[in-house]
């Protein structure tokens, strides 16, 4: 589709030679596999699971985020790399450390070796999930993180803040609400992001020039909101997409009790997780 004149991307070639994608395996991993293609002659697909054999324009590298030397051979000779590796759900902050926190800065520092210049981070919601529902939150609400793993993502954005004013590596945090086929609950219906919508943000936050060190709400263009990307404008993020058509069968199910600190907070079911261990 033809973009505007006005669009951040008019004139700029979406394409480069190599993209890495880290967390090849995982949900969001899936998705973007066949379409990140279009951006690249190749991309280089790593996960610690299988990923099976590689298909046209792939590479296939398995890499343990946690192996600094493993992830410094991964990153050299790319030119993009969107980092979705590591544990994507609320578990012990043991099982947090390794790939996302130890990962994230292996990842950063191989940048940082072999120049690439720009990273394109799968932050998470969860980085504010103790702000209340119906806030209206924008990139400088203050971090509420609702556990290990939104922790984790929180540690990631400062670590990419760093390496951008001390390296110039640029970066953009998407902080990614829940990107599935379709809304699963009333949470959903506000926090859901189309994978139309999720390859368009890839997309701009890998080509989009003079990023810096930018934070963006990964959501689609739904019915009501609680994010604002105002201090993202300059991505010219445009969400085709909405949760409205799956409203009544969404809303058929039984709500959550007006006290469930699910039903309170805007991380949803992960304020409740854990304690772990006990």
């Amino acid at each position: 589709m033809p973009l505007p004149t006005s669009d951040p991307l008019a004139n700029v070639t979406t394409h480069c030679h190599r993209i890495l994608l880290t967390g090849a395996a995982g949900n969001l991993g899936k998705v973007l596999r066949d379409r990140l293609k279009r951006y690249a002659d190749i991309v280089r697909l790593s996960d610690v699971a299988a990923l099976g054999m590689a298909r046209e324009q792939e590479e296939i590298e398995p890499c343990n985020l946690a192996d600094a030397r493993a992830v410094d051979e991964l990153v050299a000779g790319v030119d993009v790399i969107v980092h979705l590796g590591g544990v994507s759900v609320e578990r012990p902050f043991e099982e947090i450390l390794p790939a996302n926190i130890q990962g994230t800065y292996h990842l950063y520092e191989a940048a940082r070796r072999h120049g690439v210049r720009r990273v394109v981070f799968a932050s998470s919601n969860h980085v504010i999930g103790f702000h209340r529902q119906g806030e209206i939150l924008d990139a400088s609400a203050p971090l509420r993180p609702d556990g290990y793993y939104g922790l984790s993502k929180a540690y990631g954005e400062h670590l990419a803040r760093f390496y951008f004013d001390r390296y110039g590596i640029e970066t953009v945090c998407l902080r990614i609400g829940s990107s599935y086929p379709e809304p699963r609950d009333r949470r959903m219906l506000i926090t859901w992001l189309g994978y139309d919508d999720l390859e368009q943000l890839v997309c701009r936050a890998m080509f989009v020039p003079g990023v810096g060190h930018t934070i963006v709400y990964g959501a689609s263009a739904n019915r009501d909101r609680w994010w604002d990307n105002c201090q993202a404008a300059h991505l010219g993020f445009a969400p085709q997409q909405s949760s409205e058509p799956f409203r009544a069968q969404v809303e058929s199910a039984p709500a959550l009790s007006a006290d469930d600190p699910a039903a309170i907070y805007q991380g949803g079911a992960f304020v409740k997780a854990g304690p772990f261990g006990d």
